[in-house]
């Protein structure tokens, strides 16, 4: 530790904090064309301002190197840096294996089977910090990868305890070989992405013209680009990703990585369903979803890439889906959460509403004709027909799954304004999101033939003063609501089914007033 501040003090930067460990490392195998001279680029020179620089991702490197492990803060948080920007995450790259990383935090656990790296966790709740904590990876050839027939789901149980293989394509479907920085270096995808930083030292370690490409705002490919696209394919989502993120800074994808993407975009037709499923979740909830689409149109892949992707391409422009995308966007550079669950229930209201009303009202979609079903049992059987059409089995049985439900199944329940049901549904886990998409149909509903928009628009006008208010406005508001003419039934139409009247209980004390079922 003396060393590191001594170095930082008097500026010896030119070392490396520490040695390569060479018993950690397994050389690259095969060819040798992708790897490049190191280059340590001392403080005076890069410019990075450490104050930028998370203090527990500082933590977590330091640990790693008073252990004996070379490590550095590495990929996208380096080029932000580099930037002048203030980085929203923090990955980091070391000799030490998961297992050696494990042992020395408290909180680690081991993630991932095609490749293998650890989530190191500071903090609890909402205020917890994940820092991504990689092994170095030998940069090993394709042609000496274990060959498995079929792809990663077909072939699930011949990939147990495999270190290095591809399918027939030269795909890679396990990578954990373990190597040297230059290694790892030479395996990434973008020289901008490729570049090491030790805040020890406070050198920059760059072997491919990174911080060169950088300041000239070009996203390259490391090694021949087409062979990089056949090797993983979700490097053709990624330039995408990487293009429209940094696109406002100015940089560019460099013609030898953009010519083969169009060309080779089948190849993504192979990669297992949940892997694109979180790929295209990457593109829309990163902060750059409005700029990844454009990105997607221009380069001729608007269609084809995914079938849910193509949908959000697709109704982009529309009212509801672009306004929840600006505010997506908003909300990540605001540093707020966001939610799948809500970005997908938006984009695939519009499926829900028709086969809803279809079922609720008896008539034909598409080819089909529905008997006449309540209000809510039509609206289980839309859901259940998205997801069986829209999102299959990837991740409609989980948490996401549930989650959409929640939202969509709670747009009736918003027309339940007495009794306990208004103070059980403020309650309720995902209450915010399901208000939220009230207030988009009120906003947006008359684009898929919601009639009766202007009367969401009042009924979310209810419901927010009705969670802003305590008990005795609360129970003002319900009893306003008791006297307010019907106008909607539970499923958001004119309702002309008369109501039973209910004679007015009073509650335990006989003060006179109205039970609300509390």
């Amino acid at each position: 530790m003396l060393k590191k501040i001594i170095h930082r003090v008097f500026g010896k930067a030119a070392e490396p904090a520490l040695k390569d460990a060479p018993a950690k490392a397994i050389k690259a195998s095969g060819k040798t064309s992708q790897a490049s001279k190191r280059n340590e680029v001392p403080a005076k020179v890069h410019g990075i301002d450490r104050d930028l620089i998370d203090p527990r991702a500082i933590e977590t490197v330091e640990t790693l190197q008073d252990a004996g492990f070379e490590s550095y803060i590495v990929g996208g948080a380096v080029r932000d840096l580099l930037l002048g920007l203030h980085p929203k995450d923090f990955d980091i790259a070391t000799a030490a294996t998961p297992e050696e990383v494990k042992r020395l935090f408290r909180r680690a656990f081991i993630i991932g089977r095609r490749f293998r790296i650890v989530h190191v966790i500071f903090g609890g709740g909402r205020d917890h910090e994940v820092f991504e904590v990689s092994t170095f990876r030998a940069n090993v050839d394709v042609a000496d990868a274990t060959k498995v027939k079929g792809n990663e789901r077909s072939q699930k149980s011949a990939l147990d305890g495999i270190k290095h293989a591809v399918d027939s394509s030269g795909r890679v479907l396990r990578d954990n070989v373990w190597g040297d920085i230059a290694s790892d270096a030479a395996r990434r995808d973008f020289t901008v992405n490729a570049m090491y930083y030790d805040p020890s030292s406070e050198v920059l370690v760059d072997y491919h013209g990174g911080m060169v490409d950088a300041k000239n705002r070009v996203i390259r490919m490391i090694g021949e680009p087409a062979a990089r696209y056949r090797e993983d394919p979700v490097r053709i989502i990624r330039a995408v990703r990487f293009s429209a993120k940094l696109s406002k800074l100015g940089f560019k994808l460099e013609p030898k990585t953009l010519e083969p993407i169009k060309k080779l975009k089948k190849l993504l037709d192979d990669v297992p369903p949940s892997r694109m499923f979180d790929e295209m979740l990457k593109l829309v909830q990163t902060g750059h979803s409005i700029a990844s689409i454009q990105t997607l149109k221009e380069l001729g892949l608007e269609r084809g890439i995914y079938p849910l992707l193509d949908v959000i391409v697709e109704r982009a422009d529309s009212p509801m889906v672009k306004g929840m995308l600006g505010d997506t966007d908003a909300r990540v550079k605001a540093g707020k959460p966001v939610a799948p669950s809500y970005l997908l229930a938006c984009v695939l209201w519009q499926d829900v509403i028709e086969g809803w009303t279809a079922r609720r009202e008896g008539l034909t979609l598409g080819k089909q004709k529905f008997p006449k079903i309540p209000t809510f049992p039509a609206l289980a059987e839309s859901v259940d027909a998205v997801f069986e059409e829209r999102i299959g089995d990837v991740s409609g049985r989980g948490k996401l799954g549930a989650d959409m439900r929640d939202i969509w199944m709670m747009q009736p329940r918003f027309e339940k304004r007495v009794g306990s049901s208004p103070h059980t549904l403020v309650e309720n886990i995902r209450f915010r999101a399901g208000f939220d998409f009230l207030r988009l149909r009120g906003e947006c509903g008359a684009e898929f033939g919601e009639t009766n928009a202007a009367e969401l628009a009042e009924l979310a006008a209810w419901w927010q003063d009705f969670q802003d208010a305590d008990h005795a406005g609360r129970m003002a508001l319900l009893e306003q609501a008791r006297l307010q003419p019907k106008t909607l039934d539970e499923g958001g139409a004119k309702s002309t089914k008369p109501r039973r009247k209910r004679k007015p209980k009073t509650n335990s004390n006989g003060d006179g007033i109205h039970s609300a079922g509390i």
